[in-house]
């Protein structure tokens, strides 16, 4: 008989009026997993593995975790005086002269093995998502919320020399890096192109003017959407990928187009003798937020997808709000804020929703910038800055937890996730 694990939901700044919500999610009690790992065949892959796993499970929130090698059998009486209630056991098992990673699900109350999942071995650094895939099979035995997003790619841009950035994929912890485009030239502004991740839009700049490429990931083809002088960027695409927004300046002054991927065309959606970039897609694709000077400084605003269409002010706060996602009704931004105690400036993450005035902010300290929302809008990655550290920050907002994974050896310009 399966765990019936009881989620409680307590709510924090509740008001009538508004309906965005400090979130945290808590468990009444976590159910405990023990981690094993098996030295048969690949004694290091296999400890990678469990090393990845065990960090996975303590992230999603969902499990009491603890960490073991594995002890031959499976000794239920000794796991139940200890309160185990699971245990994940990961090997490196060989079929057919084929090294494969495999997950044995053990349910402690019941002494039975519940799940086997294998993961082909096909390069070896790619370990981290056959840990992730792993995780995500054990999250959802218990039916926990689910932690699909651990197993999705980054596209990231990264600096290697002065007017030469790569194009790189990596996995959510930065674990797996694997460098993609590398022709000695900016490539920036890295943005998935549809759900499958199969392939993403970046601006190249050539000898002449910045281009908008498309890259198809498993034929390694490109294909030219669009090019201007000066600016020409992919800020959003529509969630089916039909549409994409685009910052294109070819009269100087930058402005959002829309752009259509089944007729190549594309429509002018701002016109203002000044500033507006960064569009992102809002209300189901039927709208957008973007970030203009119209206030005399770089602002929020949100207008319907026609020129003719009137701009919004979103935000009043702040001297300079910029560098934003959205997620439906939802729009994370970047709020430049006064010099701290240490005379540094300081960028900080704030949420908000369309329907409500609160502003709910997600970081204190550093400078925090590129947040980027997880397909399902519960999650948001971005890049932090510190004295003391650099690193990819991962917010699990329906927790309030925080994460950081160090960014060793890496400088990145723009990712998407």
């Amino acid at each position: 008989m399966r765990y019936l694990w009881l989620f409680l939901i307590c709510t924090i700044g509740l008001f009538a009026t508004d309906k965005t919500l400090d979130i945290i999610k808590t468990i009444q009690k976590l159910p405990k997993i023990e981690v094993r790992y098996s030295i048969d065949n690949d004694a290091n892959y296999a400890l990678k593995l469990h090393e990845v796993l065990a960090n996975d499970l303590k992230t999603s929130q969902h499990f009491d975790v603890s960490q073991n090698k594995d002890q031959g059998t499976i000794n239920y009486a000794e796991l139940k005086d200890k309160k185990v209630h699971l245990v994940a056991l990961v090997s490196v098992a060989v079929e057919n002269g084929n090294k494969i990673s495999r997950l044995k699900l053990y349910d402690v109350d019941t002494e039975t093995l519940k799940k086997t999942f294998d993961y082909p071995i096909v390069s070896l650094d790619l370990y981290p998502f056959a840990a992730h895939n792993m995780a995500i099979v054990v999250n959802d035995y218990l039916k926990a919320p689910s932690i699909a997003w651990m197993k999705r790619l980054i596209v990231f841009s990264k600096y290697i020399g002065p007017g030469i950035t790569n194009i790189a994929l990596a996995d959510y912890t930065m674990r797996y890096q694997k460098e993609i485009i590398k022709n000695n030239r900016l490539n920036i502004f890295p943005k998935w192109a549809n759900a499958e991740q199969t392939e993403f839009y970046y601006t190249q700049y050539g000898e002449r003017t910045p281009m908008i490429l498309k890259y198809n990931i498993q034929k390694a083809t490109h294909e030219n959407i669009a090019s201007s002088q000066g600016m020409a960027v992919v800020s959003s695409v529509s969630s089916d990928g039909s549409k994409i927004l685009m910052s294109l300046a070819p009269d100087g002054q930058p402005d959002v187009y829309l752009y259509d991927t089944h007729k190549k065309t594309k429509t002018k959606i701002t016109r203002y003798p000044g500033i507006d970039v960064s569009g992102v897609f809002l209300e189901d694709d039927k709208s957008m937020a973007f970030v203009s000077d119209r206030s005399g400084y770089p602002n929020i605003y949100m207008k319907k997808l026609g020129l003719k269409e009137s701009a919004e002010q979103l935000l009043y706060e702040g001297r300079s709000n910029e560098s934003i996602d959205a997620y439906k009704d939802s729009i994370v931004y970047v709020s430049r804020e006064n010099l701290n105690e240490f005379g540094k400036t300081v960028f900080n993450l704030n949420l908000i929703t369309l329907n409500s005035k609160y502003i709910r902010r997600l970081t204190v300290n550093g400078s925090n910038q590129m947040p980027r929302f997880s397909m399902d809008g519960r999650n948001i990655m971005y890049i932090k800055k510190t004295p003391q550290e650099y690193a990819m920050g991962l917010i699990l907002l329906d927790y309030n937890q925080s994460f950081l994974f160090p960014l060793k050896n890496v400088k990145i310009q723009a990712f998407d996730w």
